[in-house]
């Protein structure tokens, strides 16, 4: 199937980690000029040759998103060399596991700040071209814990649920410019966040980690652990002009993980 995004300018949040690389990878797959953005200089080097290894290119900028100063700074450096930004994939790191009590208030405003304050101020830099030119997709990865919360994951669950509300009312207000805004959740996907999280919960319960992995596998339909590639996919669709009549949803990519409609 032919997505129709070739030579669209992306910029990928988050692009050194597994979900993030996945997707600039699959972006550029299609023939999409990818802009590669992450903290990390060494994750983001990796997808960059991965991405030049299948014959592709990109271009890399270390973005830390708790500096919202630095945010007109990047953008206007990626108009320079590719273009105009039409897909933009808010993707951001999560917050170290916590209860929903007893956490201090800096800590709450400094993980708001990141992951966002920042998804709000980037969107609102790029969304007046996209509304110009009458053509934008804004795609924010979230986690299944906004529709079924995570235990002691509730940093996640909270702030993550804020930008489910944001994006939904956006969505509203930019439809009629062709600028489609959407939310796609991961299940539990084959990332090092995943096995983050999983050697977390063995070291708080004091549990084998193949045994808490077991048990999170067995708690899945599908009975395995998704790839990236398989939610690198879901982002890339609902990007495309395929998916042009999409908008103010949810798209989950979890195996069948969460049991709710």
């Amino acid at each position: 199937m032919d997505l129709k995004i070739s030579g669209r300018v992306a910029l990928v949040m988050g692009a050194g980690g597994g979900l993030g690389g996945a997707i600039a990878r699959q972006f550029a797959a299609e023939g999409v000029q990818v802009a590669l953005a992450d903290v990390d200089e060494k994750a983001l080097a990796a997808t960059a040759a991965a991405i030049e290894a299948a014959g592709r290119r990109s271009m890399s900028r270390r973005w830390d998103l708790a500096d919202l100063a630095s945010i007109d700074q990047h953008v206007q450096e990626i108009e320079r060399q590719l273009g105009p930004i039409d897909i933009l994939v808010n993707n951001t790191g999560g917050p170290p596991p916590s209860p929903a009590s007893g956490v201090e208030s800096a800590e709450w405003a400094r993980q708001f700040q990141a992951m966002v304050l920042s998804v709000i101020a980037i969107t609102d830099r790029v969304l007046p071209g996209m509304r110009a030119r009458k053509w934008g997709r804004v795609i924010t990865s979230s986690s299944s814990g906004v529709i079924v919360p995570i235990p002691n994951l509730a940093m996640s669950n909270a702030l993550r649920m804020s930008l489910v509300g944001w994006s939904k009312t956006l969505a509203r207000e930019v439809a009629a410019d062709n600028v489609t805004v959407n939310v796609i959740v991961p299940g539990r996907i084959a990332t090092a966040r995943i096995r983050f999280l999983d050697e977390a919960r063995a070291k708080r319960e004091n549990r084998p980690l193949e045994e808490v992995v077991k048990e999170s596998v067995g708690s899945i339909p599908m009975a395995r652990y998704g790839e990236p590639e398989e939610y690198a996919d879901a982002v890339a669709f609902l990007a495309s002009q395929r998916a042009s009549y999409m908008t103010g949803g949810i798209l989950r990519v979890d195996g069948g993980y969460v049991p709710s409609l």
